[in-house]
């Protein structure tokens, strides 16, 4: 999903809504990180808005992970480039309990995906 997002994507963002802060989640391509004002896990972010009350932010993730920092900062205008994420709305405690439960389903991942999936892990991690 944050890979959808391209550095253009952000630049065209900055014209439309002129003195936006754009904040991207570090799993995005590392273009689009640099186009960033700033990046950060989405608990970060939710703390750099908290923090600098920017007057118009935009987060550069999951659209629904903006809707908890909006309401929690109702002084900042938020623009949402929306990307829903097709994945995360199929994972539910009762599907996670279910999984947990009954350990039936295996989940197999293609080698070269591997050495991808681990910097995305790490890049995470190393998020503070």
């Amino acid at each position: 999903m944050h890979e959808r997002f391209k550095p253009e994507d952000l630049l065209a963002l900055r014209e439309s809504h002129p003195g936006v802060v754009i904040l991207a989640h570090p799993e995005c391509p590392p273009a689009v990180v640099e186009v960033a004002d700033f990046s950060g896990s989405t608990a970060v972010m939710a703390d750099y808005v908290r923090t600098q009350k920017p007057a118009r932010v935009a987060l550069i993730t999951e659209c629904s992970m903006s809707d908890n920092i909006a309401q929690a900062n109702p002084g900042t205008e938020f623009v949402r480039p929306c990307n829903l994420c097709p994945h995360m709305k199929r994972i539910t405690l009762k599907n996670i309990r279910r999984a947990l439960e009954e350990m039936q389903t295996e989940v197999t991942i293609a080698p070269e995906y591997f050495a991808p999936a681990r910097r995305a892990v790490e890049r995470m991690l190393a998020v503070k």
